[in-house]
C-alpha cells in the first residue's frame, strides 16, 4: 500500500518560495535607498549644504548635538518607518511576515553601513533612529496588513443588495400566488383541495357527490 504524504507545515517557506522572498527583500531594499536618496537630496538643497554618499551609507551624519544631525535622524525614521511600512503592506501583505522583513531591511542596512565605513556605528543617535524606525515600520505595517486581511470579501451577487432583491422577488411571487388564489376562491374552485370558502364568507363547505338513488326516492 502506498503511504500518504504528510501535508507541508504552514510557514513562510511553504507560503512564499525562497526566490520570491529574495525578490521582495531586494525590492524593499531598493525602495529604502531610493526614498532615502530623494529625501537627502531635498534636505541638502533646502539647507544649502553639500550632498555625499556618506549621508546614505554612513552613520556619522546622524548625531544629537546639531540640527542637521537631528534632521538626518528624522529622515531615516520617515524613510524606514512610514515609507517602508507602506511598501511592506503593498509588496508582502502578510501580517505574520512583517517582523521578518522589517528586521531584514534594517539588518542589511547595518551591514551596508559597516562595510562602507569600515566600522560599526558608534553614534548612539544613529542606533536610536534605527530602533525607532524599526518599531514604527513593524507597528504600521502589521496594522495595515491586518486591516487588509480582515477586510470583508464580496462574492458578486451574494451581497446585501442581491439579498434584498431576492427577497423582493420572493415577496412579489408570494403576492402573485395569493392574488391568484383569491381569484380561484371567488369562482368557487380550489386548487388541490376538497374544501373552499363561500362567497358570503360564512364558512367553509365541503364538496360531496350526490347519489342518484337518493334523488329517485325523494321524487
Amino acid at each position: 500500500m502506498a503511504r500518504r504524504r504528510r501535508p507541508p507545515r504552514p510557514g513562510a517557506l511553504t507560503e512564499l518560495p525562497p526566490l520570491k522572498i529574495l525578490a521582495q527583500i531586494a525590492a524593499l531594499q531598493g525602495l529604502y535607498y531610493t526614498s532615502a536618496l530623494v529625501l537627502m537630496l531635498f534636505s541638502t538643497l533646502v539647507a544649502g549644504t553639500s550632498f555625499s554618499a556618506d549621508l546614505i551609507f554612513g552613520w556619522a551624519a546622524v548625531r544629537g548635538d546639531t540640527t542637521q544631525g537631528w534632521l538626518m535622524g528624522f529622515i531615516w525614521m520617515l524613510d524606514g518607518g512610514l515609507l517602508m511600512a507602506i511598501a511592506i503592506v503593498s509588496l508582502v501583505g502578510r501580517s505574520k511576515l512583517v517582523l521578518d522583513f522589517s528586521l531584514s531591511l534594517h539588518g542589511l542596512h547595518l551591514a551596508v553601513v559597516t562595510l562602507h565605513t569600515g566600522q560599526l556605528p558608534s553614534n548612539s543617535a544613529w542606533w536610536l533612529a534605527m530602533a525607532a524606525s524599526s518599531v514604527v515600520s513593524v507597528a504600521l505595517a502589521t496594522w495595515g496588513c491586518r486591516y487588509r486581511e480582515l477586510k470583508p470579501i464580496s462574492f458578486g451577487g451574494n451581497g446585501p443588495s442581491a439579498a434584498a432583491g431576492g427577497s423582493g422577488e420572493d415577496n412579489g411571487t408570494r403576492a402573485g400566488d395569493m392574488s391568484g388564489g383569491d381569484g380561484d376562491e371567488e369562482q368557487g374552485f380550489s386548487r388541490g383541495r376538497g374544501r373552499d370558502r363561500g362567497r358570503d364568507g360564512a364558512g367553509e363547505y365541503e364538496m360531496v357527490t350526490i347519489n342518484n338513488s337518493n334523488n329517485n326516492t325523494e321524487g
